[in-house]
């Protein structure tokens, strides 16, 4: 399985390059054309990604993590979520790498089998690092209204984490 698997990528080009010379395309030129496309993009998103690895750092540092998460405690306990998912649900929809430290520790210090560590290994897979994907959507297409776009993610992500919990918490 794993030589199949590793001849995948080189096959695939290769039929590319066999259908383009079947269709007398300029590769070249395609090449350096969706490379210059490509590269205009990147150019694109950057000041957006920029802003938000400083938002998560700042927010990581200034300790409102630690705030939001005990002031919406009682919250969380009426709802029979625990409280120590909320730093992992917030940082999730802010970054996927900020999530996976809170993630890690959250199995380290609960162990993978409890019901903490379900519901924050489901919240991580049913949850999107939103803020990333709608600055790089709404970077790349210069759309200028969010509208209600930023708020019917949040609300996306509070539900699977919301439905991580009570499901762990059932199975």
């Amino acid at each position: 399985m794993n030589n199949i698997a590793s001849y995948s990528i080189p096959l695939f080009i290769t039929v590319i390059l066999i259908m383009a010379l079947f269709k007398k395309v300029n590769i070249w030129s395609s090449f350096c054309t969706g490379g210059l496309k490509g590269l205009k993009c990147a150019a694109d998103i950057i000041p957006a990604l920029i802003a938000l690895v400083t938002a998560i750092e700042l927010l990581s540092a200034s300790g409102a993590l630690t705030a939001f998460s005990s002031f919406f405690a009682p919250v969380c306990n009426l709802l029979g979520i625990p409280e120590e998912i909320l730093p992992l649900s917030v940082m999730r929809s802010i970054s996927g790498s900020g999530s996976m430290a809170f993630f890690q520790n959250i199995l380290s210090e609960y162990s993978p089998d409890s019901y903490i560590g379900r519901t924050a290994s489901v919240i991580m897979g049913s949850t999107e690092t939103t803020f990333y994907t709608l600055s790089v959507y709404f970077a790349a297409t210069r759309a200028k209204s969010l509208r209600y776009c930023v708020f019917c993610a949040l609300l996306g992500d509070l539900t699977g984490s919301v439905v991580a919990s009570l499901l762990c918490k059932f199975i």
